[in-house]
């Protein structure tokens, strides 16, 4: 109704297209559905190879607030098993940045991580050795079974320091994001609910270089 109602008040297509986030093909075909007596929201939606994308593509649209070229959307979401053509994409990424700019707000959907994009690393319980406690450094990689397991006796920055280095070297590379709960070595405190981090891990990203090392908030 708001795609017809766009068409009714402009008379264009193109213009209905704008101001309903839509491309104008959707446009013309749901007004020839109109006036050949059929109601458009009757008929079923045929998927698209792209639909399953389109939260990611409406991430990235976001993040970039409308800047990202659709380039490089079709080779990040290639990355995550798209294998349409760029064309589909380019459609995609328009219909995204014009309901962006008509004023229609993301809709948010489960979080979906990309390839390379988030390392994630937790503690676990470990064994007793010779009476000492010990913990396990578990990390794991987004797309991936590859984990890493490393025993320790302590939680301290330079144990973590050694155990991510340790990590990346055999993951052979680093993602962009790491990521792990609220340890005092990653985050120190919260302010206004906003997670502080410690300066010396921040020192230790930028060496690797990670673009943000975080804890979760």
């Amino acid at each position: 109704m708001e795609i017809l109602e766009a068409y009714d008040l402009t008379g264009s297509y193109r213009a209905a297209a704008e101001l309903a986030g839509v491309d104008h093909h959707t446009v013309a075909r749901y007004v020839k559905l109109r006036e050949a007596g059929e109601r458009p929201a009757e008929r079923q939606h045929r998927a698209r190879p792209i639909d399953e994308f389109m939260d990611k593509i409406e991430e990235l649209v976001a993040a970039s607030k409308g800047r990202i070229r659709a380039d490089i959307v079709h080779r990040r979401i290639t990355a995550m098993g798209f294998t349409g053509g760029d064309r589909t994409t380019r459609r995609a990424v328009a219909e995204v940045k014009a309901r962006l700019r008509s004023g229609h707000h993301r809709v948010y959907r489960p979080w979906i991580a990309e390839p390379a994009l988030w390392l994630q690393w937790d503690w676990g319980e470990g064994p007793r050795i010779g009476g000492r406690r010990t913990s396990l450094w578990c990390a794991w990689l987004a797309w991936s079974r590859f984990r890493v397991v490393i025993p320790v006796f302590d939680k301290t920055l330079p144990t973590i320091v050694a155990c991510l280095d340790a990590t990346l070297r055999r993951i052979g590379g680093v993602p962009t994001y790491a990521l792990t709960d609220n340890e005092k070595t990653v985050t120190t405190e919260h302010i206004a609910n906003i997670a502080v981090r410690n300066p010396e891990i921040v020192e230790v990203g930028r060496h690797y270089p990670l673009t943000e090392l975080l804890g979760a908030s």
